[in-house]
């Protein structure tokens, strides 16, 4: 059976669609599922990241800090951040900033609840579940926003967006780190190949779970390239928008800016 490539499914679901993996859905319906497959694969999350990666995806995170640069006071939004990963990164990089951190699916806040417990990070972190179409908090509240691996398995992405604009300050500052595609043409088959064939079988092994990491490999190809996701940050109202490559095109780091 050949490989499947971006190519095969980029095609635009119709208006008040979305895609679940490769299957066309309702929006509104994305957020029940997205959440069934977090509360299945919770409690192992953190380590097929590791797996999955090979460990790279916490030098992406390292880039994602470096760039937010985090300043004393700051009052930071982590959204479908619920196992802690990039919270505990902005406390570490700066003790008096604050972060709250937002997810939809409750079973990934009580991991990150109990790794904040054994890291002993007792304070600084507040521990919200919502949905990032529809924050549940007043506008110009913060003074970054950061969502990393989420936003594709958002439905209604460019609504996502536009409550990231809402509840940031003037001169706040989103940062997207998402998997995204690939720029390096000897790079993109070898990736497509481990893609498909390897990290759903990593899922089975390890999380038990093959369908929920599928979804994930196909969410990746669903997502848009970094020039549109730069074209819909800036009609959310973004300024100054700019990306970065990483690792070839395998993840994407978007920066904007509410002026």
């Amino acid at each position: 059976m050949p490989v499947e490539t971006p190519e095969d499914h980029q095609t635009q679901p119709e208006s008040g669609a979305t895609w679940f993996g490769y299957r066309r859905i309702e929006a509104g319906q994305k957020a029940a599922l997205v959440q069934g497959v977090f509360s299945s694969v919770a409690g192992k999350y953190d380590l097929m990241n590791d797996l999955m990666s090979g460990g790279i995806h916490r030098l992406w995170k390292a880039a994602m800090l470096d760039w937010l640069n985090p300043r004393p006071g700051w009052n930071c939004l982590d959204v479908a951040g619920g196992t802690g990963d990039i919270a505990f990164r902005i406390r570490e990089r700066q003790p008096q900033s604050h972060v709250t951190i937002c997810d939809l699916t409750p079973a990934m806040l009580e991991v990150g609840r109990d790794r904040a417990i054994d890291k002993g990070i007792l304070s600084g972190l507040d521990w919200v579940s919502g949905n990032a179409e529809d924050l549940p908090f007043e506008e110009m509240q913060f003074d970054s926003y950061t969502i990393a691996f989420g936003l594709r398995n958002v439905g209604r992405q460019q609504r996502a967006l536009e409550e990231a604009y809402r509840v940031l300050k003037p001169g706040g500052r989103v940062l997207c780190l998402e998997f995204s595609h690939v720029a390096v043409p000897a790079l993109a088959q070898l990736y497509d190949t481990y893609s498909f064939k390897v990290l759903p079988w990593l899922g089975e092994i390890v999380a038990k779970d093959r369908d929920s990491y599928q979804y994930l490999v196909e969410s990746i190809r669903k997502f848009p390239t970094q020039d549109n996701l730069a074209a819909m940050m800036t009609k959310a109202g973004f300024r100054q928008v700019s990306y970065r490559n990483l690792t070839g095109g395998i993840a994407a780091l978007h920066s904007g800016w509410r002026v």
